[in-house]
């Protein structure tokens, strides 16, 4: 277990340090390096796979800290797998916008007997301010969605985690009320990220109300 694991940790480093080239590649070259992430991020979640599989074969003195290893390594892909694809909504929203840009000043306008005068100017400004509220939404929406998802892995993580000390806590012998000061917290950090996540809501909901 030991060998795959420490593969795995590397294989997660190497992500995190290819997200990092995706803002600074070119057009024609972050579709290749998003599939090269995408497929490292599915390797590495198949091999999580089996790591769950080996700790849970692990000697019971040793197999909650092997459980809780994976489960970080689980936490930190997860949060790889979302940033990769705030980034992929983000580029496919600026790509569409720079399209109908494109084909707005590429239209040919013609004259009729009604109107011999067409206000080019201002529909290319108003079409700007339309695509830069888009924009702030979409980015918006998107770091929102980020923020909801890592909100709901963090509970995920937090009752997995909450579970094992219990169990430790019970194979030490720790005392009820330090056991009880302990669901006290958790319940504590639940409802601060419940709080947390409607807040979020009603952000995101007030942006689209008064820009859409």
């Amino acid at each position: 277990m030991e060998t795959l694991y420490h593969q795995t940790n590397k294989q997660i480093q190497e992500v995190q340090s290819l997200m990092g080239r995706l803002e600074n590649t070119d057009r024609q070259s972050v579709h290749l390096l998003e599939n090269e992430l995408q497929a490292r991020i599915d390797q590495i979640f198949s091999h999580l796979e089996r790591l769950e599989i080996l700790a849970s074969k692990e000697p019971p003195n040793r197999r909650q800290n092997a459980k809780l290893r994976v489960d970080q390594l689980k936490y930190d892909i997860q949060h790889l797998q979302t940033a990769l694809r705030n980034f992929q909504h983000r580029r496919y929203s600026r790509e569409t916008q720079d399209r109908e840009r494109e084909e707005l000043m590429s239209r040919t306008f013609t004259t009729n007997d009604a109107d011999t005068s067409i206000p080019i100017d201002e529909t290319l400004q108003l079409n700007s301010n339309l695509n830069n509220a888009h924009r702030g939404m979409d980015d918006l929406l998107g770091s929102g969605s980020s923020i909801l998802t890592g909100l709901r892995d963090q509970r995920g993580t937090l009752k997995g985690t909450h579970k094992k000390m219990l169990d430790v806590a019970n194979m030490l012998g720790l005392s009820n009320t330090v056991m009880r000061l302990i669901e006290k917290r958790a319940t504590q950090d639940k409802f601060i990220m419940i709080g947390g996540m409607l807040l979020t809501c009603v952000v995101m909901f007030l942006v689209v109300k008064y820009l859409g």
